[in-house]
């Protein structure tokens, strides 16, 4: 099969015709934190080091005793409270993450009791760094197929306990969090406009977590349990790709580039943001990111992001953001949605 023909198969494209929106968000990261003078005393590294390379200064860490379902729970009381909103009669529960309490029951399940809903769903969605933006996908498409009226989506992460706290290559870069976001049956006002979804599969070993198989590909992996990553390869993947996609979204809607008020990818790495901006000509201005303060968390880097734009007055109703997620898999998907909370 030529690769032309492989790429074709493995992505997804559409212009929405929706009738779903997004009604509320929340978030919620951890107390503790670990700066970059923390790791000083842990690997062979320095904030001067990390800050250049990765534009983070701090990340939270969730306690011993806290899972990504405690996580999750947090982020949707926050939720609640800001924006008045009952869950009771949530329909389906979607935890987005590869780090879930347990390899079964899911996430999502551990999150329904803690929230006490009765009558819904729960699933987990494991599409790494792209996750809240499959989720969100996933949510639109069974809403507006008429089969869900109201769905929770997270975006959470412990990302610390799979960290490997030796390589001082990946642990100056994962932090713990989550954001939740409703969505909800709504024909007249609808958030979702287009959207570019898919996988290069074949590129897994270059960002992996095993917890069974310790092959990928033909290749071995190490099988410690922790995050493995090809920074350099990611890097390169991302910037190629990410640029593309963006104009694929677009182009599958009535807006060009010119008419996004703000781009909100995923945290990995500021580097990798402004290469993005710079080759795709948006501005970094008109970016949000979450990276500073939480560093990367993997599939609550863009609902994060998202909330701290809203928290500081940034994003206005009418907007029109572009979300784009990216990561293990390797997997994408992009998003162009009408902000109208």
């Amino acid at each position: 099969m030529s690769m032309s023909m492989s790429m074709s198969m493995s992505m997804s494209t559409s212009k929405s015709k929706s009738k779903a929106r997004i009604t509320a968000i929340g978030s919620y990261v951890p107390e503790r934190k670990l700066t970059n003078y923390d790791l000083e005393q842990m690997v062979d590294t320095s904030d001067e080091w990390i800050m250049k390379r990765t534009g983070i200064k701090e990340r939270r860490i969730a306690l011993d005793e806290q899972f990504t379902s405690d996580l999750s729970y947090n982020a949707v009381l926050n939720l609640m409270q800001r924006y008045n909103k009952s869950v009771e009669d949530v329909d389906l529960i979607m935890v987005c993450t590869f780090t879930p309490d347990y390899i079964t029951p899911s996430a999502a399940s551990s999150l329904q009791a803690k929230l006490g809903i009765k009558n819904t769903g729960a699933i987990d969605l494991n599409a790494a760094c792209a996750g809240f933006t499959y989720g969100l996908h996933v949510a639109n498409g069974l809403i507006t197929a008429g089969l869900n009226k109201k769905i929770l989506v997270i975006g959470s992460e412990t990302l610390s306990k799979v960290t490997d706290y030796t390589d001082r290559t990946t642990c100056i870069l994962f932090g713990d969090g989550a954001g939740a976001a409703l969505v909800e049956y709504d024909e007249q006002h609808p958030s979702f406009i287009s959207s570019h979804i898919g996988s290069e599969g074949e590129l897994g070993h270059h960002l992996y977590s095993t917890r069974l198989s310790n092959k990928m590909n033909g290749s071995d992996l190490l099988n410690h349990g922790c995050i493995v990553q090809n920074g350099r390869e990611v890097y390169k993947w991302a910037v190629t790709s990410v640029p593309k996609g963006m104009l694929s979204v677009l182009n599958n809607s009535p807006y060009e580039l010119s008419d996004v008020n703000w781009f909100v990818p995923h945290s990995a790495n500021l580097r990798m943001i402004e290469s993005i901006c710079e080759k795709s000509s948006f501005p970094l201005e008109q970016t949000l990111y979450s990276l500073v303060h939480y560093g990367n968390t993997s599939s609550a880097t863009i609902p994060l992001s998202l909330d701290l734009g809203v928290r500081e007055g940034k994003i206005k109703n009418g907007d029109k953001i572009l979300l784009y997620g990216f990561g293990g898999g390797l997997a994408y998907a992009g998003l162009l949605i009408n902000w109208n909370i």
